[in-house]
């Protein structure tokens, strides 16, 4: 999402007369996304702008705008912040150009973020947004072929662990003709790939002139558009998931064969502490579904340890999950503490940072089994794989000559690629046999 509207901005400044350039100490304006969901994300923020308050006392024109999760999380916390000259909330970004142009005008310091964030968006402000997108999503600065659309603003889920809600507000679905024009208007343009984007994009419902559509009539529309040939969607949430989204998968080959279905954690007891609404045996039982309708998808899951009150017992449940899920991937985090969210104001951060830590390697230790396993079973096969570019990593079986560099892409399932190929193939449909795999890579060569 932080990628969609980074995009967006980018777009909408470049649209306004200025230009992109690399170096801060260049810029007239610097512009900070930002993302609250880990403590990690604001130490960096605040790290670049105690940076920017050494730039601006030999530079002092330079605006700096912070907008996104932080903004809206902090308001004039962060407006006192010596570098900082506005703050905008992730809902208010159509308005960033406009608050620039006045910083320039008058050199005040301005704030516009929503004052009461789980209030429901105004009709204007939803029309704004969508505009904004509408006219704003490109190509530009995303891998070459691919974009993001975004189906939904918000979440109701309230997890216990989770800021989203307190900082892009409700769930709000955008109408399904405005997300089809936005990928028709992406197609046209030459993207082949999509991602509809949501914080849980199963929940999408929209009702327009008496009739509803869920995120499964969304996919099969979506199919419907000439030009693209792969849509991926992330994220999901495993309660109350409605089984026609793994049917559209198997009715639409353009629908990708990936599914990222958070867990958190394989106790029930920290489940519930965590606010998921759902037990370890659900959620396996979905997985179960998925792949009886579809059989071919590739899951991801997310974990994370260390939250308060987990034992070692809760810790080896979550073990026995990642083993009985057998995802391709999983993303795993240490427990960071956020305040406002409901496990900040009802638990202790109890489980210290070394155990944390540790507990962190050993999941990983466990999923990279699984995920080398997984991977050996498509060596000799031969899969179509869309190519991102060249691969910003060395690896051992490169070619050697320097018009076939090596190259990275994925797959349907998400599956990462190498092999080596012209620099030109970025942005198209390979079909690479593999000849080894890691755990995290399958290396091939082009047929």
């Amino acid at each position: 999402m932080n990628k969609l509207d980074t995009n967006l901005v980018v777009n909408s400044f470049t649209e306004a007369g200025f230009e992109l350039i690399d170096q801060p100490s260049r810029a007239g304006i610097v512009l900070v996304n930002t993302c609250s969901v880990r403590n990690h994300a604001e130490e960096r923020v605040l790290s670049l702008l105690g940076h920017l308050k050494h730039i601006k006392k030999s530079q002092p024109e330079i605006i700096v705008a912070v907008f996104g999760c932080m903004a809206q999380r902090l308001k004039d916390n962060l407006l006192s912040h010596e570098a900082v000259n506005i703050v905008c909330g992730p809902l208010q970004i159509p308005e960033l150009v406009n608050l620039v142009n006045k910083a320039f005008e008058n050199k005040l310091k301005q704030s516009m973020v929503s004052s009461n964030i789980r209030s429901k968006p105004s009709p204007q402000q939803l029309q704004k947004l969508d505009d904004f997108e509408l006219f704003y999503d490109s190509a530009e600065n995303n891998l070459p072929a691919q974009a993001f659309v975004r189906v939904m603003h918000g979440c109701d889920k309230f997890c216990s662990y989770c800021v989203v809600p307190y900082v892009r507000g409700p769930e709000v679905s955008r109408s399904p003709e405005k997300i089809i024009t936005q990928i028709k208007k992406l197609a046209e343009a030459g993207m082949k790939q999509i991602t509809l984007l949501g914080q849980t994009v199963n929940s999408y419902h929209y009702t327009q002139n008496g009739k509803e559509f869920s995120f499964a009539d969304l996919l099969y529309e979506a199919s419907k558009v000439n030009g693209i040939e792969w849509i991926k969607f992330v994220t999901c949430y495993p309660k109350n998931f409605d089984e026609r989204i793994f049917q559209a998968m198997a009715d639409s080959p353009k629908v990708c064969r990936y599914l990222h279905i958070p867990a958190q954690s394989g106790s029930d007891r920290i489940l519930k502490a965590m606010n998921r609404h759902y037990a370890c045996a659900e959620y396996l039982d979905l997985l179960r579904k998925a792949r009886e309708i579809v059989s071919d998808v590739a899951i991801a899951g997310d974990f994370i340890v260390g939250f308060p009150g987990e034992t070692e017992e809760d810790f080896q449940k979550s073990v026995e999950l990642v083993k009985k899920a057998q995802y391709k991937n999983c993303f795993i985090f240490k427990y960071s503490p956020r305040p406002g969210t409901g496990a900040d104001d009802r638990f202790t951060d109890d489980v210290p940072m070394e155990v944390k830590k540790q507990r962190n390697i050993k999941l990983l230790a466990v999923q990279e089994k699984i995920s080398e396993k997984l991977n050996k079973s498509f060596i000799g096969k031969i899969v179509k794989v869309l190519v991102e570019g060249i691969s910003k990593k060395a690896h051992l079986d490169g070619s050697g000559k320097e018009e076939y560099p090596q190259l990275m892409g994925r797959t349907s399932g998400d599956y990462i690629v190498v092999f080596n190929g012209l620099a030109s193939l970025a942005g198209e449909f390979v079909n690479v046999k593999i000849r080894r795999t890691s755990a995290l890579t399958l290396f091939g060569e082009i047929t």
